[in-house]
């Protein structure tokens, strides 16, 4: 059997030491938490032989990288645009496929339940959160694998994936969804309430908070791509709309259930709609604040930390916000951001990201000049004219998760794994969004009041006006959305605004089957270049190597080899394809499996 690591202290950092013989395993609760906290960490250990581990999915991260984790994880979608185009919606992925490494913490996980019964203390309360732990674990492991490959194969015993074991038929989408949800309920079961995120472990509502994702995710994917009738859906599902109602209902519940504590609330530290929203992911100790019911800590004393605001330093890193993002933030007065005041605010240089004129999220999401910066210093321009990750791409530089406020590092700058912004695992304002987007799935216009109700805490943080449905809707043909009912038209603006830049974005372009409205034949535009004070102050674009479109907007990458734009397969591109080493008959299903559609 496989021997397993286990840490000697809580750290969702540091990988675990030492080794469990499995003959002794569990027979205390201290023994199964110490096993537990593997699954905290940014990795997780799979083998004690030659200590290789896998990246753990089921923790949130601030990368260390400039392309992904939290703060820059949305550089796969149309809300941040790197310097090049995005390998999946350019549609230029490889075939040869990736490994579901996920399996491997999934083993760990069933190696924990199937001996877990050892222990000598099943009665107590410290028993059933591990217990809950395990089972919410999993589930996160499963839900990572159904998001980028669909249905796989559930297993529930500790299998050896190297041993030909795993020649087993792939479960559809249906029935591992399903699966999800009862680990879910489970965890439920077992985990302890809390009122505070002072344990840094999971608890009841965090779980709720995930099986209300889970659910809301099933269900969104199976109306939209059958809508679409395209190969992603369950075709073997016999009672699609009674099994999408039925999700949809437990999203909602389970939101509804945390909401129904009144323990948890939309943080105003300071009661100032102009700051507080971006507060919230430059706090660098959130203990207590009861908007985040989990999070992770980084510390550089500890040396923890990461690469947030060195990649992302003045406005840079390679990166940049596009024009579709900030054109989605509706006006100060709650309406759609179109028209000849869209068209003149695009001609001065921050005008269009004022507070005084835009929803206040988007100053607080996009630098605008006279934001602080680290030791005092003033954003004025967007580094277009820099190189590398000091290069900003669109003209909007992205502020949320830049640790501006943090004086005292005297290389912040200029050295790496300097940051200490959090990793906010799951907050408030998730729980209402979910609740939000599931009442208008199930009902818009029977919902409406639980819907502006729900959503009346994100408005109110930063002084807009509540939702209007009718005032919100915008009905401009080249809007992607126009054709949508406006209760969900709502729903899906306020979630892409209040979670931009926080790694969500394609799994809801996937999730919606929204590639053909966001995606294919799209170009990554950004800000107004031609005619505006940008111009007048860097000069011809072309003394910069800056790409515009014919309409005088910044192109973050060189369109010359995409001359259509991304061009995201939509027969195929919605799932990631798995390696030939797993499909072939010879391989470790024996050919039990079959590629995900066009692979």
């Amino acid at each position: 059997m496989l021997c397993l690591g286990l840490a000697s202290c809580f750290d969702m950092n540091q990988e675990p030491q030492g080794e469990m013989s499995s003959s002794e395993a569990f027979s205390t609760v201290a023994e199964i938490q110490s096993y537990l906290n593997m699954f905290y960490q940014g990795s997780v250990p799979v083998s004690s032989n030659n200590n290789s581990t896998v990246t753990n999915s089921a923790i949130k991260t601030q990368s260390s990288s400039q392309s992904n984790g939290i703060a820059f994880g949305d550089m796969n979608s149309d809300n941040l645009l790197p310097g090049t185009f995005d390998t999946r919606l350019a549609g230029q992925m490889s075939s040869a496929g990736s490994e579901l490494s996920d399996y491997k913490p999934i083993r760990n996980v069933n190696f924990l339940l199937q001996n877990i019964n050892r222990c000598e203390d099943q009665e107590s309360s410290s028993f059933k959160q591990c217990v809950g732990e395990a089972y919410y674990f999993r589930a996160a492991y499963y839900y990572s694998l159904l998001k980028d490959y669909g249905g796989v194969t559930w297993v529930d015993t500790p299998l050896d994936p190297d041993a030909g074991q795993m020649q087993l038929p792939r479960n559809t989408r249906t029935e591992l969804t399903n699966y999800i949800l009862k680990d879910l309920d489970d965890a439920i079961a077992n985990l302890n309430e809390q009122n505070s995120n002072s344990t840094g472990r999971v608890h009841r509502d965090v779980a709720r908070a995930l099986k209300s994702e889970v659910a809301l995710f099933a269900a969104t994917w199976e109306k939209y791509h059958r809508a679409d009738n395209d190969p992603f859906y369950d075709k073997t599902l016999t009672n699609a709309d009674e099994q999408i109602r039925d999700w949809l209902t437990q999203a909602a519940n389970a939101a509804k259930e945390v909401m129904d504590r009144k323990v948890w609330s939309i943080s105003r530290q300071n009661n100032d709609p102009l700051t507080d929203y971006r507060d919230l992911f430059v706090t660098l100790d959130l203990t207590g604040n009861q908007e985040v019911l989990w999070w992770k800590k980084y510390s550089v004393a500890d040396n923890i930390g990461h690469n947030v605001t060195y990649y992302n330093a003045m406005g840079g890193g390679g990166k940049g916000v596009s024009a579709s993002l900030v054109d989605d933030y509706l006006t100060r007065d709650g309406e759609p951001f179109v028209g000849q005041e869209k068209e003149d605010a695009k001609l001065v240089y921050g005008q269009e990201l004022d507070p005084q004129l835009r929803d206040p999220r988007l100053s607080q999401t996009v630098f605008m000049p006279g934001q602080a910066m680290q030791d005092s210093r003033l954003f004025e321009w967007p580094p277009i004219d820099n190189q590398g990750y000091n290069q900003n791409t669109t003209g909007y530089s992205l502020l949320k998760h830049h640790e501006f406020n943090s004086n005292g590092k005297s290389s912040f700058y200029g050295t790496m794994s300097m940051g200490e912004t959090p990793a906010i695992q799951v907050r408030y304002a998730d729980i209402l969004l979910n609740y939000a987007e599931a009442l208008a799935e199930l009902d818009g216009a029977g919902n409406a009041e639980l819907i502006k109700d729900a959503l009346q805490p994100l408005r109110d943080r930063v002084g807009m006006p509540g939702v209007d449905f009718d005032r919100e809707f915008n009905s401009d043909p080249e809007y992607p959305f126009h054709y949508l009912d406006k209760y969900i038209q709502a729903v899906r603006r306020e979630r892409r605004v209040e979670k931009a830049a926080e790694d969500c974005r394609l799994t809801d372009i996937l999730r919606w089957s929204a590639a053909d409205d966001l995606i294919v034949n799209k170009f990554p535009v950004g800000a107004r270049y031609t005619g505006t004070t940008l111009e007048d102050h860097f000069g011809p674009a072309e003394d910069y190597g800056i790409n515009l479109n014919d309409e005088g907007y910044i192109l973050s990458a060189d369109i010359s080899n995409y001359p259509n734009g991304w061009q995201f397969h939509l027969d195929r591109d919605y799932l990631l394809p798995i390696r030939a080493e797993m499909v072939a008959p010879t391989g470790l299903t024996g050919g039990m499996w079959e590629n995900n559609p066009n692979w």
